[in-house]
């Protein structure tokens, strides 16, 4: 019935999502371009429109009650930037000891303009032994989807150009917000 749901609002109001997920268990989600906060119940429409459930990280402050509450029930997972490294590891542990998890991160890490990508997204890929999923959301022509699934080399800088082909045509609600991909 959720699916239902999520199709039906998201044609409601003019999107498409382009039914390309993967077929696997475990992997990193990464969604761009991140340019407001509106991607982010849309990228929960789309994807529970596919039958997904995911977790995502946000900014721990965000977590308070009682909002926190909810966004953890549909999935949140607290983030707090200043203790470094405990979110990697945090994380890693979850995709160890599950069969089945999805994490979605934007790599920008911010919905202003970055000059670049965070690289943990990638690094949380390699050391948990999953692929990395390009999600997207292209604003003017109202289409959300996925790029070919890229499962890390180890070579990060060869892998980013995986993924500007990927995004390079994608846009942005606020295009002045979206920065290059790249590291």
């Amino acid at each position: 019935m959720l699916k239902r749901v999520a199709k039906t609002t998201l044609h409601m109001f003019g999107w498409h999502v382009e039914p390309t997920a993967p077929e696997l268990d475990s992997y990193v989600l990464i969604g761009a371009p991140h340019t407001t906060n509106w991607d982010f119940p849309l990228t929960l429409l789309a994807v529970s429109s596919m039958g997904i459930r995911f977790n995502w990280g946000a900014k721990h402050t965000l977590f308070r009650w009682p909002l926190g509450t909810i966004l953890k029930l549909i999935g949140g997972i607290p983030v707090d930037r200043s203790s470094g490294t405990a979110f990697l590891k945090r994380v890693i542990e979850l995709f160890e000891q599950n069969d089945h998890l999805v994490l979605a991160i934007a790599p920008e890490g911010t919905r202003s303009k970055s000059q670049y990508w965070k690289k943990g997204f990638y690094r949380l890929a390699v050391k948990a032994g999953v692929p990395i999923v390009p999600g997207y959301i292209d604003y003017p022509n109202k289409v959300i989807g996925f790029g070919r699934t890229l499962h890390p080399s180890g070579d990060i800088d060869g892998d980013f150009h995986h993924l500007q082909a990927i995004y390079l045509d994608k846009v942005g609600k606020y295009p002045d917000n979206q920065g290059p991909v790249r590291i």
